[in-house]
This record gives structure tokens, C-alpha cells and sequence, in this order.
């Protein structure tokens, strides 16, 4: 089984602020790096670092091809890569000195330059089966979706960010749908999880759901109804920009590996809580060996807390 990751790469240019930049206001930053970025760029390495079999298709210009050697030296294949004659995709970035909150300005770039003939080459050569993982960040994603199930494909949707377009996204051929309470609100209506969860069964019920919450933790739903929560795992923030991407991979990843949900929520808030004890986005994402050690060390000190 193969996930194909058919997403973003930015270049990710971070300002350390004191708050966020306010209308009109000149604010100096403590402090700059210049990182690899985009949700498809960390999520195909959270999937690799886990352990799946991952592939990357998207779009870099030439001053991006730093990106496409981070995702291969992580393990991912990159031959359905392509370099265009345009600028590479790219964010900036604000990371607030306390708490480590973020605020994202994204330039699309050569992720905008996709296009239906580039979509169906980059899926040829997947097999009945194998999946492929979205998000909201590059050009042609809804026919993208549809090539994908007119294959035979699995498709994993991260709707993120959340935009109007994706009000004509079929939703309901999606397999699995992974958001934030942000997101969820914008295709239900609805501000509480129960009341978005129960929007998306009705709009989707062939559909699977992770609900993510931050602090509050994940929810987990059953096409058939099945649900489950997973606690939030307590650690002091850093920066939190990469903490969706590195639950998505985990997520997948544990999930289509053991079918069991609810231990693919566990392994994926424990990488999620490892990943924003530590700077940048696909740097800060942890490696399997990382994660079950945490999990473990995590296991021990809730079991010694309660003798």
C-alpha cells in the first residue's frame, strides 16, 4: 500500500514576534530562519518519517529544488515532482513569542500552476488501494479527487485552509476527512464538535472523520457512527505550525496499518505534542522511534500517577 501525497511545498520565511502584526503597525522580529514548508511537504514527511510508503506530486520552481532533496533524504519518492518555470510556493510566517501561536500569509506559486493533465499523469503507475492525501493548497484539488476515485483510489482530504471552493468539492466520495474545528465550522455551520460531527455524517455518511481540537484534543468518527476522543497530550508550546500536518501523517499512517482508531489518535497526539516542543515545521516534525518512546514514557508516568 502507497499514500501519495498530491500537495504543497513553500518556502517558509518566520518572524519571531512579540503578538501578531497588527493594521498599520511596524513591529520588530527577535528573530528570522528561512525553513521548508507547506502542508503537503510535511505531511508526506510525517507519513515517511512514521513509516508508510510515501510519494510526493506537486510543483517547485528552481529555487525551490532544496525542498525536493529534504523530501527524498526523508524517504519519500519524488519522481511525480515537477519543476516549473515559476516561483516556488511560499509562506510568512509569524510565531508569537509566548504560547508559540502562528499566523500564516501564504503566495501559491508554482502550487497554483496544476493542472488536470499534470493531475492524471501523477497518478498513473497507483494501484487500486493505495491512497492519496489532499489538502487545500495547491490548484486542481476537486479534480484531482474525482481522478482519484474514477481510479479505484483512496483519498484522505485535509481541507485546509478552509475556502469557499470547497463548497463544490464532492465530500461525500471523500474516505477519510481530517480537519480542525475551524474547518468544520466552515462546511457545517456549526461552532461545537458534536454539532459539526453530526453535520459532516449527514453531508458525508460514507466518510470517516478526525475532528482535531488542539488543546481539547481529537474526536474520532466512524462512517457507520463509531465515535471516540482522544485527550490532548500536555506539553509547553514552542511553535505550533506543523502540529496538523504531523497528526495527519501519524494518523494515516497508524490507521490504515492497524485499523484500530483509536490507537492511530494516541500515536498521532503524541507526535503532534512532540512536534511543537520544537521550532519550524517539517524540521520539528519527530521520528517514529521518538514518538513510542514518548508514548511509552507517557504511559508510565499516567500509570504511576494513579497508584
Amino acid at each position: 500500500m502507497k499514500v501519495l501525497v498530491f500537495g504543497s511545498l513553500n518556502i517558509d520565511h518566520v518572524y519571531q514576534v512579540p503578538h501578531f502584526l497588527r493594521p498599520g503597525e511596524t513591529l520588530p522580529s527577535a528573530a528570522y530562519s528561512r525553513n521548508a514548508g507547506g502542508k503537503g511537504l510535511n505531511q508526506a514527511i510525517a507519513l515517511a518519517k512514521a513509516g508508510m510508503d510515501t510519494a510526493f506530486a506537486g510543483a517547485i520552481g528552481q529555487d525551490g529544488l532544496f525542498l525536493r532533496q529534504l523530501l527524498a533524504d526523508s524517504g519519500v519518492d519524488t519522481t511525480r515532482l515537477q519543476v516549473l518555470d515559476k516561483p516556488t510556493g511560499h509562506a510568512i510566517i509569524q510565531v508569537e513569542e509566548a504560547g508559540g501561536g502562528n499566523a500564516i500569509l501564504l503566495y501559491g506559486g508554482a502550487n497554483r500552476c496544476i493542472d488536470r493533465e499534470m493531475a492524471a499523469a501523477s497518478l498513473a503507475g497507483l494501484c487500486p488501494g493505495d491512497w492519496v492525501l489532499l489538502q487545500n493548497e495547491i490548484s486542481c484539488g476537486r479534480e484531482i479527487l474525482l481522478l482519484a476515485k474514477e481510479q479505484g483510489l483512496r483519498v484522505a482530504l485535509n481541507p485546509s485552509p478552509a475556502s469557499p471552493e470547497l463548497a463544490a468539492w464532492p465530500l461525500e466520495a471523500v474516505d477519510l476527512l481530517l480537519l480542525n474545528e475551524v474547518e468544520g465550522c466552515d462546511l457545517t455551520g456549526s461552532t461545537q464538535p458534536r454539532a459539526i460531527l453530526e453535520g459532516l455524517r449527514k453531508r458525508c455518511p460514507h466518510t470517516a472523520v478526525v475532528l482535531t481540537l488542539g488543546a481539547e484534543g481529537a474526536y474520532w468518527q466512524a462512517a457507520h457512527g463509531t465515535c471516540h476522543h482522544q485527550p490532548a497530550i500536555p506539553v509547553t508550546a514552542v511553535d505550533t505550525t506543523a502540529a496538523g500536518d504531523t497528526f495527519t501523517g501519524y494518523f494515516l499512517t497508524a490507521w490504515l496499518r492497524s485499523g484500530d482508531a483509536a490507537h492511530a489518535l494516541r500515536a498521532a497526539a503524541h507526535a503532534a505534542a512532540l512536534a511543537v516542543t520544537r521550532p519550524g515545521a517539517g524540521a520539528s516534525i519527530p521520528k517514529a522511534e521518538e514518538v513510542a518512546a514518548f508514548m511509552q514514557q507517557h504511559s508510565e508516568g499516567c500509570t504511576a500517577a494513579d497508584q
